[in-house]
């Protein structure tokens, strides 16, 4: 398990958790820049806060992160946007709870 953090438009960050070995290697990958066109972040949103994503109050379900380099535009917001709607996500706004933000941008590795 390990937990990163991205930024996307709006500036602020958002941390999430990565279970899968292959896919926390992709995300070292990312940050070193070995890996230069899968890099936004995608998962499916699950609508309670995580500890470790302070002041947000959904997080992304670690068994569904995956990274891109285009998607639908269906699933893209801001991190702001989404907790300002959460109500409404999962519907017609981010349906299947599948959020994709296209300004997503990988900053660190949280210890």
């Amino acid at each position: 398990m390990a937990r990163f953090a991205f930024i996307d438009h709006s500036g602020k960050e958002f941390i999430f958790e990565i279970t899968d070995d292959a896919k926390i290697a992709a995300a070292r990958n990312i940050l070193s820049g070995k890996e230069q066109a899968q890099v936004h972040v995608m998962g499916r949103i699950v609508k309670r806060s995580a500890s470790y994503n302070p002041g947000w109050s959904f997080h992304l379900d670690p068994t569904t992160i995956t990274f891109f380099t285009m998607a639908i535009e269906v699933c893209d917001a801001s991190a702001i946007y989404v907790e300002d709607h959460l109500d409404e996500a999962c519907g017609a706004f981010l349906p299947g709870c599948h959020w994709c933000p296209w300004s997503s941008r990988l900053t660190r590795e949280v210890q």
